[in-house]
């Protein structure tokens, strides 16, 4: 009980750290939600093109022509090439099609007319680029098929001018499960910083010399006292996931009221208690309170960094994800990934997320059974 009080006592101390890690978590995520866009919908977008045509406007060349002002937005810019090379700079335009002198007869005569192209390279342009080859290489295959001209026209407009209805089918919000996602993924920074600094800034406080000395010739064993710690750090650290927890169901709505909600709880709960463990141990290995900030830096934003909790995991290098893969904050962060895009709960779709859970719970094992050997030799006096 002794162990309890003053463990309370000394975090109490500290809980001007605790709340600026919390606000610096509210400010990024709300910040995070304001950028978001809420829509639902799809919106089909046409790529901004100019057609310089050095051909008649008739046959093949006029249907290709149509066909590309139906699928796109047709610019108005000067014919002249400093001002078109300024409207690609600009991103004014996306795509610029040279139409060839006499391509209507070179390709009927099979000469396969080459058309230039200007591009910004943009995935706008590779849209355009698209729609273009498409036609050609649909004029081209009626062509060699033996058609005229005046059917290939007619079956190129049966096939490709037909409009698509695009039907939004996944019941997903993707918008909130995204809001979720960064909240929980940022709170690997917040429940590390929080519990490493608190932790260590305690344990730093039972090793001064003559505590430290009244511990070890005390009658309680190292395994009962490693025990009182961990059960002290433990209730600190649930009490502060808890806040978390309250501050996401405030933030995110509904969501958390769902079956994604209740695994991002799950999955942050099993971090915590992760969290704890890395404290106790790297406590039990730093001696003075001056350190400890170091120690916070390095951890809490260096897995952040690693595993995708400030820059997300598909943008991360394979070389530093094969690093992150040896920290559980990589496995942690995994799981909230996977759920924003999760449509069914069932025994598929949960197992490689058990299986990450697992992970964490292994290297929480792991974390315990160190800190145990380490503290049963400080225990030995010198």
């Amino acid at each position: 009980m002794t162990i309890f009080k003053t463990f309370l006592k000394i975090a109490n101390k500290y809980k001007l750290t605790i709340i600026i890690y919390t606000v610096i978590l509210l400010a990024f995520s709300v910040a995070n939600m304001k950028s978001s866009d809420n829509s639902m919908s799809f919106i089909a977008t046409k790529p901004d093109i100019l057609i310089i045509n050095n051909d008649q406007k008739e046959g093949i060349t006029k249907s290709l022509i149509e066909y590309i002002q139906k699928n796109s937005n047709i610019a108005n810019i000067k014919e002249e090439e400093d001002a078109i090379n300024d409207a690609l700079f600009y991103r004014d335009i996306n795509y610029v099609i040279y139409i060839p002198n006499n391509y209507r007869q070179d390709f009927l005569d099979n000469k396969n007319p080459e058309i230039k192209i200007k591009s910004t390279g943009d995935y706008a342009a590779s849209l355009s680029e698209m729609m273009l080859k498409k036609y050609i290489q649909t004029a081209n295959t009626y062509k060699k098929a033996g058609y005229t001209e005046e059917e290939i026209i007619n079956n190129i407009e049966d096939i490709l001018l037909q409009q698509t209805e695009v039907e939004v089918t996944s019941k997903l919000d993707i918008d909130k499960l995204e809001n979720a996602t960064f909240y929980y993924n940022f709170q690997n920074y917040a429940l590390l910083a929080g519990c490493v600094f608190i932790i260590c800034i305690i344990l730093s406080s039972f090793k001064q010399e003559a505590i430290r000395k009244r511990t070890i010739v005390s009658s309680m064993k190292y395994r009962k006292y490693n025990r009182k710690m961990l059960l002290s750090s433990a209730l600190f650290a649930i009490i502060l996931w808890s806040f978390y927890i309250i501050i996401s169901f405030i933030l995110l709505g509904n969501i958390m009221f769902t079956k994604h909600g209740l695994v991002y709880i799950i999955n942050s709960f099993i971090f915590t208690i992760c969290a704890l463990t890395i404290g106790l141990l790297i406590g039990n290995i730093v001696k003075t309170k001056e350190a400890v900030n170091g120690i916070v830096n390095v951890v809490a934003l260096g897995s952040s960094f690693l595993c995708g909790v400030f820059v997300p995991i598909k943008w991360l290098p394979d070389s530093v994800l094969k690093v992150a893969h040896i920290l559980p904050s990589y496995w942690y962060v995994k799981t909230n990934e996977a759920l924003k895009t999760m449509e069914q709960f069932n025994t598929e779709t949960l197992k490689p997320i058990i299986i990450n859970m697992g992970v964490v719970v292994i290297f929480t094992v792991i974390f315990i059974i160190i800190n145990n050997i380490i503290s049963r030799k400080q225990r030995k006096i010198n």
